[in-house]
């Protein structure tokens, strides 16, 4: 006999698993995967909310407060950034710069970066909602894995999706 209770984090942490790879496989701009994808459990999360939590105190901004209590009740986050890096469009200006040459001269993030992330959040959003796991997806904890460095060096734009499965969404009635 093996309780529920037992097994609900491992089962959250393999739906995010599945998520990462709904992520992978979205359709992305001239099939240029830029997606780095990571699962954090235990102690990442607590050094997750904790830099949310310093966020919020530094740049007293409120809404960093609150997800960080939000994702300290989570079994597992997941988080999807995609790296700076132009497509290699001739013309373009979606960005505001004449071309992707321009674009990375300046330093400008592509417009398709943000939209390929956008899809791939969707996708493992999906899965998510498919299985029944509670999650919300939250720019706080893709600023907070930003600054705290647990995504690559190349990383500009990330959000994060904290997941739990209990008797009532962490993610919902929030304060």
């Amino acid at each position: 006999m093996r309780p529920e209770p037992d097994f609900r984090a491992a089962a959250v942490v393999r739906i995010a698993e599945e998520m990462a790879l709904a992520a992978r496989t979205a359709p992305k701009a001239k099939g240029i995967d830029l997606l780095e994808i990571v699962v954090l459990q235990g102690d990442d999360i607590l050094k997750l909310s904790a830099g949310m939590k310093a966020i919020g105190e530094r740049e007293n901004h409120p809404t960093f407060l609150r997800d960080c209590e939000n994702v300290k009740a989570a079994q597992a986050v997941l988080l999807i950034a995609t790296r700076r890096q132009t497509i290699g469009l001739r013309y373009c200006s979606f960005c505001g710069q004449p071309d992707c040459a321009a674009a990375e001269k300046h330093g400008v993030n592509c417009v398709f970066n943000g939209g390929d992330l956008g899809i791939a959040i969707g996708s493992a959003v999906a899965v998510a909602a498919d299985r029944r796991v509670d999650n919300r997806i939250m720019y706080t904890a893709g600023k907070a894995a930003i600054e705290a460095k647990m995504l690559g060096p190349e990383i500009t734009i990330a959000l994060g999706i904290p997941l739990s499965v209990s008797s009532k969404s962490p993610f919902f009635d929030r304060k």
